[in-house]
């Protein structure tokens, strides 16, 4: 049995954004406009006051900034 290599990031990696508000940074990847993937650092958490709040919910200071990075190209939204 082979394994097959695993290539769903080969087309749009995971890029660092950083939020304005309290400096957290993380990993976004947009497959499009309507989709992000979010990934959080434990530093990243741990700076957020919005998630202490909230921790399934994603601050809005950094939804802000992430849509920044998209519509200044910053990242990249792979199916547009």
């Amino acid at each position: 049995m082979t394994v097959r290599q695993d290539e769903r990031l080969v087309d749009g990696p995971l890029l660092p954004v950083r939020c304005r508000r309290c400096a957290a940074q993380v990993l976004v990847r947009k497959s499009s406009w309507e989709q992000t993937s979010i990934q959080w650092t434990a530093e990243a958490r741990a700076a957020c006051p919005e998630l202490a709040a909230d921790p399934f919910e994603t601050c809005p200071a950094l939804r802000s900034a992430i849509q920044e990075a998209a519509l200044t190209g910053s990242i990249t939204v792979i199916d547009e």
